[in-house]
């Protein structure tokens, strides 16, 4: 496999030396600010660049290239396989009547048997990304992995832009099919947050709405642990996120908060929360965030079973809600996985509205708030 990376910052492309053949690329994953990856000229000077590549365009709260973050860029990594393949599909929300749909239809456009995994890029405002991941496991028969995220926009939740050799625009979710018998895909997904409090019971919720917890109103419960930033919502909300444990399962979910509405006393969040699920109040722990990448890219390892095949790409998808927490030390989560996955690996990836990975090698695709997801790719 390999890589060239390009930085469009301050209206100017930094282009790294490499020994990739732009006529034989198959991939270029282009993450930028809601500002930037929307320029004409971006779409222009990539294509230019990659005729022959498929394009992926997201919005995002963050870039992260190699060792850093950047804001207000676009962070670009052209890839090109020597022994496998890469197939692209798109569809748009509005052409399904839910987001379950989308995720079913996309997984049936992609599957067939030699599908290693799937990278998802979604709009992280018009989806429920829960229900679009259960449409992608509905569908999932050969079991691949399905990893992924949900474009960002920085922290005003207003507006997120994905697209598909086009400039990108709202509502479109594009999944990334690898193929071959010659490829590596692993993946990890970790946390780091401390839980306090009691465990509660959601009594009352729609979907990824959330109005009752132990039959008391859940946005003002909610706010009683807020104190000083109660005054801050729905921003400082992504500093306090639930811990839920759906009915059923084992693990433990972070959902965030998106939005609240204060006339119907509700907050929604960025995926599902089941009437009869477990929940309990996070905070953030700075030195276990960082630790958490460590893990997340430890994980990746483990879930194809050998330490001894350096990745030859890593994407990097981790939440906003992480960023503003971390503030200067943000660099550090990514310098984590770094040390974990070697130095010859590219990095690239994005600061999200929520992540897509299972949590182990055996498990489904599940919707993560708060963590750090790394999906790494090997040529062999």
């Amino acid at each position: 496999m390999q890589t060239r990376q390009h930085l469009f910052l301050n209206s100017v492309w930094d282009d790294a030396p490499s020994g990739l053949n732009a006529g034989k690329c198959q991939l270029v994953l282009a993450f930028g600010s809601s500002e930037s990856i929307v320029k004409p000229e971006v779409f222009q000077y990539l294509k230019a660049s990659y005729p022959q590549a498929d394009i992926v365009f997201s919005s995002t709260a963050g870039e992260i290239m190699n060792d850093s973050v950047y804001d207000h860029s676009v962070a670009a990594t052209a890839v090109e396989l020597e022994k496998n393949k890469v197939r692209c599909v798109k569809t748009n929300i509005n052409q399904h009547n839910n987001s379950f749909e989308a995720g079913n239809f996309l997984m049936k456009q992609l599957a067939q048997d030699d599908l290693r995994c799937i990278f998802i890029i979604s709009d992280g405002t018009f989806v429920n990304g829960s229900e679009l991941v259960n449409g992608f496991n509905e569908a999932n028969h050969l079991n691949v992995p399905v990893t992924g995220g949900l474009a960002g926009d920085a922290d005003r939740f207003e507006k997120t832009f994905t697209g598909l050799n086009e400039i990108p625009s709202q509502g479109n979710v594009i999944a990334v099919g690898f193929y071959g018998s010659g490829l590596l895909v692993g993946h990890g997904s970790f946390g780091g947050w401390d839980e306090f409090g009691h465990e509660r019971t959601i009594t009352r919720s729609d979907k990824n709405v959330l109005y009752e917890i132990d039959h008391k109103n859940a946005l003002d419960l909610y706010k009683q642990y807020l104190g000083d930033y109660v005054n801050e919502l729905p921003g400082s909300a992504l500093l306090f996120p639930l811990s839920i444990k759906i009915n059923g399962s084992e693990e433990n979910l972070v959902r965030t908060i998106l939005s609240v509405n204060e006339e119907a006393k509700s907050m929604t969040f960025a995926g599902n929360l089941p009437e009869g699920s477990k929940v309990r109040l996070m905070k953030a722990n700075f030195d276990k965030l960082i630790d958490a990448s460590s893990i997340a890219a430890t994980n990746s390892y483990s879930s194809i079973g050998s330490q001894h095949h350096e990745p030859d790409l890593a994407i990097l998808v981790s939440c906003v809600g992480r960023k503003l927490i971390l503030q200067e030390r943000t660099d550090e989560e990514v310098i984590a996985a770094r040390e974990v996955l070697g130095s010859k690996v590219t990095i690239t990836g994005f600061y999200s509205y929520g992540e897509i990975s299972p949590f182990s090698a055996e498990s489904k695709c599940e919707l993560h708030n708060q963590t750090m997801t790394i999906t790494t790719l090997t040529e062999i």
